[in-house]
């Protein structure tokens, strides 16, 4: 079966053969606005490669990244097609990022095509193109309106018209080795990192996924998760595509839309970030249909796993992956509930994960240490950077996740702490040394950090401790906020609380003690 699977372009050869075997199947349904849009696997492909032409009539070129920064939904999906269709790369963009990251990532992908929508929510896209101008001369712009949401009348911005000549796409078609994605970490070294996939890595990564939790293409795929994020692009989008089976999508999270996806589309699956799961369990009338929620981001505490399982009537089930390294391990939908909740489940078949300690030595079942993982679903490196891949993996081949971890004695595996100085909200991880290091430049802050405080739904949310300069008016929240927005930096990655003290608690050589600033807030919570 694997040879099947991976044989020409693994991924890609699987969507032909669905057109082939049931073209008028529903592929995609967007239910984002009132009035959903549904397209079929034949409509997808020949959307697809109407794209690819155009790309290739616009000047892409083999293995040439294409940035766009579109909301979930049928654009986003047919554009990725016509990206791979025309032999580019997929770099998509976060619509929530702003100048100073969409800056960065157009630098450092060299893309020459930028697709962006007019507008979405509330945010005005085409001004962010405008600043774009002036330091890429180079760069093709495409306006995709929102209004245009029927796939017969929307031109994409050009990109789905018709084309007076022929072109021939079988030239440019990937093979097994090329890149098939290019995603942008959120900077937990103090810039955002590229992290390059193939079609071999992200096919084998779906093809383990699929036989360990038993999919197939009667599922019906529901993807609430940001498709330009790992999660939604690959074990959302890829493994609908892959299955042949039918993807349901809306471009923002709300939980009557999860409802309708759910009990009026047919969603069987999602694989989503823990908060995802506690609104739809928390909702006066839960929907019922699911038959998995594999939740990520964080072990899935066992109050809200007994209750989601009485309220969703599915199974509930953790699992740890990343970017680089796609998911590794998960729960099984047989595995006693014990084992389920608060673990972040067992390794998956032809993956290995070690914990070590500091020289490297592997630690017995149940002792804390270094966690770091082996699979062929690896990313192959960072963009421009063999310095970080390089030292992110060890002699042997593990790379080492920044993770702290606990493997029990039965291989279920709990993640119990970061080296890494990040904050996962929700499943979004903030470049912690980045935002820091901007708002030093702010002339009343003379010390900051920013720490990670519990948060029942996100998991983590920041906080900001700030040392005032001296003489210095105490600033507010908002003024914090105000003016990281100014700085270019987006929303997600704002502190949520903000606390003044007298000074930063330090190490004998410097270092900012975050654990006590952590504790101190454990103990505000404990005293309201």
């Amino acid at each position: 079966m694997m040879e099947n699977l991976f044989h020409h372009s693994g991924f890609l050869e699987s969507i032909k053969q669905h057109v082939r075997k049931f073209p008028t199947k529903t592929a995609v349904v967007d239910i984002s606005n009132p009035q959903s849009i549904t397209m079929s696997y034949q409509e997808l492909q020949e959307t697809a490669e109407t794209i690819a032409a155009n790309l290739l009539a616009k000047g892409l070129q083999k293995g040439e990244a294409v940035a766009y920064q579109l909301p979930s939904g049928w654009q986003f999906i047919v554009i990725t097609m016509g990206i791979w269709y025309a032999g580019g790369v997929p770099c998509p963009l976060l619509p929530s990022l702003r100048e100073r990251e969409v800056r960065f990532i157009l630098d450092r992908s060299q893309a020459r095509i930028y697709i962006y929508p007019d507008t979405y929510r509330n945010f005005d896209y085409s001004q962010l193109a405008h600043s774009l101008e002036d330091k890429f001369a180079d760069l093709q712009f495409f306006c995709i309106p929102q209004s245009e949401q029927i796939p017969a009348l929307s031109s994409l911005a050009g990109l789905a018209d018709p084309l007076d000549h022929e072109y021939h796409l079988q030239p440019h078609a990937p093979t097994l080795d090329s890149i098939a994605q290019l995603l942008f970490t959120s900077g937990t070294t103090g810039e955002p990192k590229g992290a390059l996939h193939t079609f071999s890595t992200l096919s084998y990564a779906l093809f383990r996924h699929t036989q360990t939790l038993r999919l197939s293409y009667q599922d019906v795929i529901w993807v609430p998760s940001p498709l330009a994020h790992q999660t939604g692009f690959l074990y959302g989008m890829m493994l609908s595509l892959f299955l042949g089976a039918t993807g349901v999508y809306h471009a923002a999270w709300h939980v009557e839309k999860a409802k309708q996806a759910i009990e009026k589309e047919g969603a069987t699956f999602v694989q989503a970030a823990m908060p995802f799961l506690s609104d739809i369990t928390h909702m006066s009338e839960p929907p019922q249909g699911l038959r998995i929620f594999v939740a990520t981001g964080a072990a899935i505490p066992r109050q809200l796993a007994d209750l989601a399982k009485q309220k969703l009537a599915c199974k509930i089930v953790g699992a740890w992956g990343s970017t680089e390294t796609c998911l590794v391990t998960v729960g099984h939908p047989d595995d006693p509930v014990e084992k389920l909740w608060g673990t972040d489940g067992r390794v998956m078949e032809g993956m290995s994960i070690r914990v070590v300690d500091e020289n490297g030595q592997v630690l017995p079942p149940g002792t804390e240490g270094n966690f770091q993982v082996k699979t062929p679903a690896m990313f192959i490196g960072y963009l421009h950077r063999p310095d970080l891949y390089e030292a992110a993996l060890t002699k042997d081949g593990y790379f080492d996740t920044g993770d702290l971890a606990i493997v029990d004695e039965d291989g279920f595996i709990k993640i119990s702490g970061r080296k890494k100085d990040i904050i996962n909200r929700g499943g979004e991880k903030i470049p912690v040394a980045e935002i820091e290091n901007l708002l030093y430049t702010h002339p009343s802050i003379a010390d900051a950090a920013l720490v990670a405080m519990p948060d029942l739904r996100l998991g983590e949310r920041a906080c900001l401790f700030v040392v005032g300069k001296e003489d210095s008016q105490p600033l507010k929240l908002e003024d914090i906020t105000g003016f990281l927005q100014q700085q270019g930096v987006a929303k997600i990655y704002w502190p949520e609380r903000l606390e003044w003290i007298a000074e930063m608690p330090r190490t004998a050589s410097g270092k900012i003690q975050k654990y006590l600033l952590r504790q101190r807030l454990q103990e505000k919570s404990l005293d309201a």
